[in-house]
């Protein structure tokens, strides 16, 4: 992969509790080894942000679904790189000094996922990514989002 995969972050969103629907935000502060500051996911674990690209979401609107960005709880919205074809231990530049890694591609869905029962469907699952935050920063929509190569 010699081309730089670039993107753009399109939608920042945050929840206050596990599975309901993320609210956009428009920037928020990505805390070093644990994740979106005031997101009820993050924590010290592997699965600190979330990120969906928005051809997942333009898929579900086109079967009729009436759905916007943080509606799959991902915290970031990206345009520009098919996300769950990356590579785990991917590496993603986020604006001008945040560092995520990819460390999970897609997730079970739980029973009683609100997005699940509102919409009928859910795409996270198959095509969600999950990062641990490398180096903190602030992030915002219109910031570019790049891969780094190995």
């Amino acid at each position: 992969m010699n081309k730089k995969m670039k993107g753009k972050i399109l939608a920042v969103c945050r929840s206050e509790k596990k599975g309901t629907v993320k609210s956009e935000i428009g920037e928020g502060l990505l805390i070093e080894n644990f994740g979106l500051k005031d997101d009820a996911h993050a924590g010290k674990w592997h699965r600190q942000i979330s990120l969906l690209g928005v051809e997942s979401i333009d898929k579900m609107q086109s079967k009729g679904f009436k759905i916007k960005y943080g509606d799959f709880a991902e915290n970031l919205t990206i345009e520009g790189i098919v996300l769950h074809q990356l590579p785990l231990g991917t590496k993603l530049k986020v604006g001008e000094n945040v560092l995520l890694e990819v460390t999970q591609i897609g997730k079970e869905c739980h029973h009683g996922c609100e997005i699940r029962k509102k919409i009928g469907d859910c795409v996270m699952p198959r095509e969600g990514i999950f990062a641990r935050v490398l180096k903190g920063g602030k992030v915002k929509v219109g910031d570019d989002i790049e891969v780094l190569t190995g």
